[in-house]
């Protein structure tokens, strides 16, 4: 099992150093847009932000613990509700309702922001509200928040986002928006080797934490993902993996395992690290992008196991180290 060294290494320094300054300066804007990829540390920095905020008002009180507890009476997080809303829905539904954000953040959840922020703070100057994954506002929910913007009130708002052109421009308009930049590669080893007790890393010799690294994309979140992977799949898996595989038996053999033992959101990951490593030894498009469709399958929960024994085999019968 891995052990984080820090669990502040999501905090995306650079952007908190200018937030610093807001706080210092008490210049708060009425409501932030913090925008960038997955995995970035958009929430962790919004939640250092929300701390360093309520304890200007409070420095006694134990914010941090209230705020983790999600207890704190001046503190508000919305957050979807996906995997309640659509636990019963089909895959193909459940697909439909994602991409069209129908229905995730609700309109019920944003009229609940104007009940917590018509009642006096409590404990700090400002109430704050922290939404999580704002690109998922359904339409009457976004319309819903627009008129909360416009109203005049003693909040500040923080919306959470890697889709930004989702969001309604009239929303976008009032708002601050706070870029966060993907993680250089210089950064994913700093953490890869300061951050992560790598003694404990089950890792194949095969493998090459380059691979690790690339698979990431600048996400610290990504890179955890892949070591998490690396540590709760066989190392007959993994050896299996660093090239693409030739013999049919081994192959079906492998599929079955991949599908039975990790969960569908690992099996992605899984697929990401898989493309990283055989384009390395390949440079291969074709391979890439029947791995790409291979991950849409996999989205959709259509048979894992059979989409990696169809995709496992369309690899194997071309020539693709040409």
């Amino acid at each position: 099992m891995i052990e984080d060294k820090n669990n502040n290494f999501f905090l995306n320094e650079e952007v908190f150093t200018c937030l610093n300054n807001i706080i210092k300066n008490k210049s708060f804007a009425n409501a932030y847009i913090f925008y960038g990829a997955e995995g970035v540390g958009k929430k962790q920095t919004a939640l250092q932000f929300i701390k360093e905020i309520l304890k200007q008002s409070s420095p006694s009180e134990n914010v941090e613990e209230r705020i983790a507890n999600n207890n704190h009476p001046d503190f508000l997080i919305i957050e979807p509700d996906s995997l309640l809303a659509t636990k019963s829905l089909r895959s193909s539904d459940l697909e439909k309702t994602i991409k069209s954000g129908s229905e995730i953040i609700k309109i019920a959840q944003i009229r609940n922001i104007k009940t917590f922020l018509s009642k006096k703070s409590i404990n700090s100057d400002k109430k704050i509200v922290l939404i999580i994954d704002a690109h998922l506002l359904n339409e009457a929910a976004s319309n819903c928040l627009l008129k909360t913007l416009e109203e005049p009130s003693n909040g500040i708002f923080i919306l959470l986002t890697s889709k930004l052109n989702t969001l309604l421009d009239t929303i976008i308009s009032r708002c601050q928006i706070v870029r966060f930049r993907s993680f250089s590669s210089k950064q994913i080893k700093s953490i890869l080797r300061e951050y992560l007790d790598n003694s404990k890393l089950k890792i194949n010799t095969q493998l090459k934490f380059e691979d690790l690294i690339s698979s990431a994309n600048g996400s610290p979140n990504q890179l955890l993902k892949n070591i998490k992977i690396l540590n709760d799949s066989s190392d007959e898996i993994i050896s299996k993996l660093v090239s693409p595989m030739k013999n049919s038996v081994e192959i079906l053999e492998i599929s079955k395992s991949i599908s039975e033992k990790l969960e569908i959101s690992q099996q992605i990951d899984l697929v990401n690290l898989i493309q990283t490593i055989w384009w390395r030894k390949t440079k291969n498009i074709s391979l890439v992008k029947k791995l790409e469709n291979l991950k849409n399958l996999l989205r959709k929960n259509i048979q894992p196991r059979l989409v990696w024994e169809i995709t496992f085999l369309k690899i194997s019968i071309e020539d693709i180290f040409n």
